[in-house]
């Protein structure tokens, strides 16, 4: 019996000093992931696909491409042209993919921010309510909140679990709702749930004034994506008429074909320039 309690108190001890001693690592707390490609995966929820990943997909689809056009034309610059547009697009996937994403979450945010407040309101602590949005919450949401909640039982560290939220959120209006019930939670809640009413009526402005200036700009981006199409699609067209498509092989042809890359990419990314709205960065990671 005595050798039991010693063995208790020793293994008890030692986890008194381990605590101290080795504290827990950074690498606990998520971290956004740097570069381009992976600022695009993380918004658009792909954040378990990796960048070389993507970047193979990137390489064998346009090689896919540039075989196929080779095979139907036999041209190798129309083969390489076809192949670059290829290649671009899982990531002109992923981008539209993630700025779905963002005006799906900006259009349930205000209500998410509704049931913060009710449920403050109704005497829930924070970490409750929150972890309660994965039920009651809006649906987008609910798989973020759903790991929230198995994160804080696990753990109970709320700022930590409030980083992984905002992780994989990966949302502008998200971190900006994480930072303010951060602040909330560490000043104090007596003004939580006016700021939550606040911050909900805010929202819900921001995105009726976005949803209506971005209906009246979709004239200018439709027009944009089909100027820039149309050429290309003729071109796949031509490819499949061996005497006319050839004469692209010719030193003029390839001249031919990168000044018409050049001017349509320019063309387009003006066109976007010019009828583009102010996007919300994420200032707050």
């Amino acid at each position: 019996m005595g050798a039991l309690v010693g063995l208790g108190v020793g293994v008890g001890l030692l986890l008194v000093w381990s605590a101290y001693a080795m504290p827990r690592t950074a690498g606990r707390t998520p971290r956004t992931r740097q570069g381009t490609l992976a600022r695009r995966l993380d918004e658009a929820g792909l954040g378990a696909v990796s960048v070389p990943g993507l970047v193979t997909l990137c390489a064998a689809i346009g090689l896919g491409c540039a075989l196929v056009v080779q095979v139907a034309s036999g041209t190798p610059p129309v083969a390489a042209a076809f192949g670059l547009m290829g290649a671009y697009l899982p990531v002109a996937v992923v981008s539209s993919r993630g700025r779905r994403r963002q005006r799906e979450f900006a259009e349930v945010w205000p209500e998410a921010v509704d049931n913060l407040a009710s449920a403050v309101r109704a005497g829930m602590s924070l970490p409750d309510a929150l972890a309660a949005l994965a039920v009651r919450g809006p649906e987008p949401l609910r798989p973020a909140f759903d790991a929230f909640a198995l994160d804080y039982q696990v753990t109970g560290r709320f700022g930590e679990c409030l980083d992984r939220l905002k992780a994989r959120l990966a949302d502008p209006v998200g971190d900006r709702v994480v930072e303010g019930l951060r602040i909330a939670r560490e000043v104090g809640g007596g003004e939580l749930g006016r700021l939550l009413r606040n911050l909900s009526g805010y929202l819900r402005d921001d995105a009726r004034t976005r949803s209506e200036m971005e209906s009246r700009q979709a004239w200018t981006v439709n027009g944009a994506r089909l100027a820039v199409a149309a050429p290309w699609v003729i071109l796949l067209i031509m490819s499949f008429q061996p005497d006319v498509i050839r004469r692209y092989s010719s030193p003029a042809g390839v001249v031919v074909l990168v000044f018409g890359a050049a001017l349509c990419v320019t063309a387009y990314w003006a066109m976007l320039r010019i009828g583009r709205l102010p996007v919300d960065r994420r200032i707050l990671r």
